[in-house]
């Protein structure tokens, strides 16, 4: 047989067994599947914090907050009336609860701080104790974030201080970004404390029209990213905001998933 004869033969037998196999039923292996671009994720995985600071005073909106169909985290000023009794509240209601330090700010009266605050003027060993009272003072608080703080977050000794003791409690800190030039973030990373950040307000300006302006906002950030954290208030802006979140739950559900905000919190301690 001449070798042209057997290449012709032997194509004929592979595609025989081709066919056979097809007539069998044997599948074949399907294409994989295309790559997600680095930066992009199905909707399915974008993932959105609220975080209501301003608890602990029996603030407007407290009830409706706390009632909230989905996760939130809430916030609790320490040594406030309510304190002890909002983050029950809050624990019961399956909600994550912080410590919302009051922190020095560069402008704002001192009379909105609150009890407890950190000043920059304040020794080292004075900002430790600050800090580690207020911790004691919120029931299962799980992380910290600033309350104002717009000069304390930039002052390097400061911002180092609240985060070691952070560490040594085991929580994670919250950067409210009160100030373009916190150094929270950087110091947290040099500290071994994971920090992350808000990336907007949801009621700098109180009406529903705006807050709901807000909440479209997130869909935007998510656009380049796959999760945001969003800060809100009780208080005079309390209800709100919380009816504005509350209206805008069903819609905004199909878009991304509400979630606690330690979920979006790098494991970087072990408690």
């Amino acid at each position: 047989m001449r070798k042209s004869n057997k290449y012709t033969l032997a194509a004929l037998i592979v595609l025989l067994a081709i066919l056979a196999a097809t007539r069998s039923g044997v599948q074949a292996a399907p294409a994989e599947l295309s790559p997600i671009t680095p930066g992009e994720a199905p909707a399915a995985t974008k993932r959105v914090a609220i975080v209501i600071d301003d608890f602990g005073n029996r603030m407007s909106g407290t009830e409706q907050m706390m009632e909230m169909p989905v996760p939130i985290t809430v916030a609790i000023m320490p040594f406030m009336p309510t304190t002890k009794s909002d983050a029950e509240l809050a624990q019961k209601a399956g909600h994550e609860v912080i410590v919302h330090m009051p922190m020095e700010p560069l402008r704002g009266k001192k009379s909105w701080l609150g009890p407890g605050a950190i000043m920059t003027a304040m020794s080292d060993n004075e900002i430790r104790r600050k800090v580690n009272e207020a911790i004691d003072s919120v029931p299962h608080a799980i992380g910290m974030n600033n309350h104002m703080g717009s000069k304390a977050t930039t002052d390097p000794r400061v911002a180092r201080i609240v985060l070691e003791v952070c560490k040594e409690r085991g929580l994670f800190f919250l950067d409210s970004r009160t100030s373009y030039f916190s150094l929270m973030k950087k110091i947290g990373q040099e500290v071994g404390v994971p920090v992350v950040e808000n990336q907007l307000f949801l009621d700098d300006t109180v009406s529903q029209v705006h807050v709901k302006r807000q909440l479209r906002k997130i869909l935007t950030h998510l656009e380049g990213a796959n999760q945001c954290i969003a800060i809100g208030h009780v208080g005079g802006s309390g209800k709100t905001t919380a009816s504005a979140l509350r209206e805008s739950i069903p819609e905004l559900s199909k878009q991304f998933e509400f979630v606690k905000l330690s979920t979006l919190v790098p494991r970087l301690l072990t408690r």
